[in-house]
């Protein structure tokens, strides 16, 4: 394209135009570079193939307009889609089935039906009025109650979600305490809580974050290990436990609260309790569907050991129920029409093209050589350290990315190949990654969970970085602990 034809464009047009352009180059010099030597370890060697590289190249197409967003996410997925069969990686159909015809996908749309639900039926602003007629007007317990309430709705909802529902009552409580924007440390504690929260949480369960459906995903796909719902918990709710006091002391330490307790009295609370008067029957029958959901997700293993294995509904299939459970007549607490326009399918192209991504580096063997080149000595540090390390490398490429998913579409598969090279157990070294994948504490723009808080105004950008390097420590920390203990514990 001639500067003449793009001189009438924006720059930021023009700006995006150059980055493709270079993403374009870059892929392809990445495919012209000759094959590197080949790798020697423990008496084997591990080399780079053409296929293998071809996959490296299109990896740095897709990372440089990723982390750029010269296109959207969700464009940029869809071309890597089409760019393995064009470089003779495997043929289309091989491609759509590894990202689209995975279950997976069935699990995150019925996640993000469940989180639409929640909060078109008023649900979630009437259970956090309740979490403040609980905790009271001091400030420190406010804060608190917000980190909690975040971190435990957004085990079962997307964390994007969580932030969305506490922002307008975290606002609402600071402008009744007449605290401005940018003016108040507290205002400052309590808008980052509204994104620490939801993102401490998200590590929970499977269903918290895209990210770990992904993880669930890869392991699956790539080393054949199955993860339940139960065992994924077993290592995500304790490690997100340890988190929740870190983030709390950390938020009033760095920004003391400059009153005691919120001029807001416990009457008011109550009023606007009142104010929303009964439950609904749509609020009701939402309570109902998400309790029953979570409900099968947990007693899975006991509803198929007592029934013989005749009973054992896949988390998929329970996860796509529970959201079209809420399109029933009578009943009906979404409309179809409004939520299209609501959910997040750009979050669901990524998955799956991310998904199909990430199988064909490994399959290829590009992940076992990058794996080997990158982190070839992590099996020289101390097991008991491991997961500290590994949370700490993928919170610095977090930094990079901006973005949960892309994340672990990208460490996944490498740390998968690598567990296998080494002789380690997968899950012990994936689980550090896939948690981390979603731990965006350090820059606004790292997930849109933060960029929501951020909206309001009350926090700038080195406000939030300044909490989240410490803030990540804590959590490398705490990720560490859960999935040392946890292991040991059962026998692992």
């Amino acid at each position: 394209m001639t500067a003449a034809a793009t001189s009438g464009w924006p720059s930021t047009e023009r700006a995006r135009a150059a980055t493709i352009a270079v993403a374009v180059l870059v892929m392809l010099g990445i495919d012209a570079l000759p094959e590197p030597a080949p790798l020697a370890r423990a008496g084997e060697v591990i080399a780079l193939t053409d296929g293998g590289k071809a996959c490296l190249a299109i990896l740095a197409f897709a990372i440089i307009l990723w982390v750029t967003e010269a296109v959207p996410f969700a464009v940029t997925a869809l071309f890597v889609v089409l760019l393995v069969p064009l470089f003779g990686i495997a043929d289309y159909e091989a491609v759509v089935r590894a990202g689209f015809g995975n279950p997976l996908i069935t699990f995150f749309i019925g996640v993000l039906l469940l989180s639409t639900g929640f909060s078109r039926s008023g649900l979630g602003t009437r259970m956090v009025l309740h979490v403040l007629r609980v905790v009271g007007t001091r400030t420190d317990r406010v804060l608190l109650g917000f980190l909690v309430v975040g971190a435990l709705l957004s085990m079962w909802i997307t964390d994007m979600s969580v932030a969305a529902m506490l922002l307008p009552l975290g606002v609402g409580v600071l402008r009744d305490a007449r605290l401005e924007p940018l003016k108040s440390n507290f205002g400052r504690a309590l808008m980052i809580s509204c994104a620490f929260g939801p993102l401490i949480g998200g590590i929970g369960t499977p269903a918290g974050a895209g990210a770990n459906l992904a993880a669930v995903g890869y392991l699956r796909e790539l080393a054949g290990v199955e993860i339940t719902f139960v065992y994924w918990m077993a290592f995500g709710v304790p490690a997100s436990l340890l988190m929740i006091p870190i983030g709390w002391r950390l938020l009033l330490r760095a920004f003391p609260p400059e009153l005691d307790r919120l001029p807001l009295a416990d009457a008011e609370i109550t009023e606007r309790i009142a104010a929303l008067g009964r439950p609904t029957r749509l609020e009701t029958w939402t309570l109902a569907v998400f309790a029953g959901t979570i409900t099968v997700w947990l007693t899975t293993p006991l509803l198929s050991a007592v029934s013989g294995g005749q009973i054992d509904p896949p988390p998929h299939a329970v996860a796509l129920c529970g959201g079209l459970l809420l399109f029933l007549p009578g009943l009906r607490v979404l409309d179809w029409r409004q939520t299209q326009r609501e959910m997040d399918w750009g979050g669901v192209i990524l998955i799956v093209a991310g998904l199909s991504l990430g199988v064909m580096v490994f399959e290829t063997g590009a992940a076992r050589w990058l794996a080997q080149v990158l982190l070839g000595r992590l099996a020289f540090v101390p097991g008991i350290v491991q997961p500290f390390v590994i949370v700490l490398a993928v919170a610095a490429l977090h930094l990079l990315f901006s973005s949960n998913t892309v994340t672990g579409a990208i460490i996944m598969p490498i740390l998968i190949a690598l567990a296998q090279d080494l002789g380690l157990d997968v899950w012990t070294v994936a689980a550090p990654a896939a948690f981390t994948s979603s731990l965006a504490f350090i820059l606004v723009t790292e997930s849109p969970t933060n960029v929501l808080p951020y909206s309001a105004g009350y926090f700038t950008i080195r406000d939030m970085a300044k909490v989240g390097v410490v803030m990540t420590l804590g959590a490398a920390v705490c990720v560490t602990v859960a999935v040392v203990t946890v292991r040991a514990l059962l026998g692992g």
